[in-house]
């Protein structure tokens, strides 16, 4: 390709298509936490109901995501990506019968314990176990996806695009399940928002090719793409019919830093998306619409994090740094953002405010750190193996997840029957705001320099 010859730009209708998908994958995680205020005054949920509810998703789909990469790369992003997004789905719209499903399983299945567990809670586990089965595909895929359709130079910036969709699903769904479940029932704002996935299905068979197959890509954007890896891509060629074994991504300190750091820094997220309009309520007595406008302010300032953060290496990079180094050098800056959120109860006596703009650069750190994280492993392993590293970080995650979750609502149960559940928050958001260091501090210990896998 002639150094004055344009590339094009089809990689970024990928970009897009990825873009969407995520936005779709928040909205539909994040119905049930838009709820809860909702549903445990119907249902009379405690917070640690709550937290098992939530964490059933996180628990299944962090172990889903510890096969869904390795799915991913046998069935080819393609197929691989549209098998999930049909069954979260079908998980998002299933929460809708939550209370038949729950009788249903506790009239068969109440020998083994489950009839002292309320129906609801019952019914709404076994949804979002669902969920998580489906959704666990959607970050291995679009990683797999980002890696081949663009160059290491454009890898962050265009993973920090499409995990931008999280921050838009996260600011779309308080704009309108609220709305819905107002006006035409809980069961309807689940049915409506998860059944948006089957609209995108169709685009992604309209758009979606592998790059050596893509009709609608120019031969100059192709060559642009392959060329900038010919090394990684030439091994990749060499070892094409060699099946990586999964138990031996464990002995590289690449996969042990990746999956620390998820493990983490995941809980962050987590918390943030299934507890705020919790905390609102709690703190501030804010239920149905009134959470909608703090609620969208903080996730658009996530925008900035995920966009800027996946841009932020870059400037490191045209410094003379490699991939890895500068983008190691860019979330040691980002882990320092979300010390913020120390002060966010301190300062919450002001006006619910303070913690909802601190909380919102907090989140929009984690955004920046996400859009990173994941390109270090498309930086250090061949694509044969991007899948499966991804889903072993993402199960790390999951369950950092499920910890932060459960001892959360413990945390809130206790200090509610005191009088004091700010006490709760204060040492979540303690947590949340110092987990960035810690886990750049491993990472950069387990790998302080690049070193690409040529092994598999």
């Amino acid at each position: 390709m002639s150094s004055t010859t344009k590339p094009g730009g089809y990689r970024w209708t990928i970009c897009a298509l990825l873009f969407f998908a995520t936005t779709i994958n928040y909205l539909d995680r994040q119905v049930l936490s838009l709820l809860k205020p909702m549903l445990e005054d119907e249902f009379g949920w405690t917070n640690s109901q709550y937290a098992n509810i939530a964490s059933a998703f996180q628990f299944t789909y962090a172990i889903c995501l510890l096969f869904a990469g390795r799915i991913i790369d046998k069935l080819g992003t393609k197929k691989g990506y549209a098998w999930a997004i049909i069954l979260w789905s079908i998980g998002a719209i299933v929460h809708a019968l939550a209370i038949p499903i729950g009788e249903v399983l506790i009239s068969s299945l109440g020998w083994i314990g489950l009839a002292a567990v309320p129906v609801s809670v019952v019914g709404f586990i076994f949804s979002r176990a669902v969920l998580a089965v489906g959704e666990a595909g959607n970050f291995p895929a679009a990683i797999k996806a980002t890696a081949e359709y663009f160059p290491k130079k454009e890898r962050s910036f265009a993973t920090g695009i499409f995990n931008s969709g999280t921050n838009i699903g996260a600011i779309l769904a308080p704009l309108s399940v609220p709305w819905i479940a107002t006006n035409y029932g809980w069961e309807t704002a689940f049915i409506v928002i998860g059944a948006i996935g089957f609209l995108w299905l169709i685009f992604w068979y309209m758009y979606y090719e592998p790059p050596h197959l893509q009709k609608r890509m120019g031969e100059a954007e192709r060559a642009y793409i392959l060329a900038s890896d010919a090394a990684e891509v030439a091994q990749q060629s060499a070892t094409s019919s060699q099946k990586v074994k999964w138990s031996s991504l464990f002995r590289y300190k690449q996969t042990w830093a990746f999956s620390i750091g998820k493990f983490l820094t995941d809980g962050v997220w987590w918390f943030f998306l299934f507890w705020l309009p919790a905390y609102l309520k709690d703190q501030y007595g804010m239920t149905g619409t009134e959470i909608i406008l703090p609620l969208v302010v903080l996730y658009s300032l996530t925008m900035v994090g995920s966009i800027g953060g996946g841009w932020f290496p870059v400037y490191f990079i045209n410094k003379g740094y490699n991939a890895y180094d500068g983008r190691l050098r860019a979330m040691f800056v980002i882990a320092l953002i979300p010390l913020v959120v120390l002060a966010a109860q301190p300062l919450g006596g002001i006006s619910f405010w303070m913690p909802v703009i601190l909380i919102g650069i907090g989140a929009s750190a984690h955004q920046a750190w996400s859009a990173n994280i994941f390109t270090t492993v498309s930086d250090m392993f061949p694509q044969k193996a991007i899948g499966s590293v991804v889903g072993i970080g993402g199960m790390a995650g999951g369950i950092g997840g499920v910890i932060v979750t459960k001892v959360g609502g413990a945390l809130f149960d206790h200090y509610k029957a005191l009088g004091h559940i700010e006490t709760g928050y204060t040492i979540m958001f303690t947590f949340c705001a110092t987990a960035y260091l810690v886990a750049w501090v491993i990472m950069k210990s387990l790998v302080p320099k690049f070193k690409l896998i040529t092994d598999l």
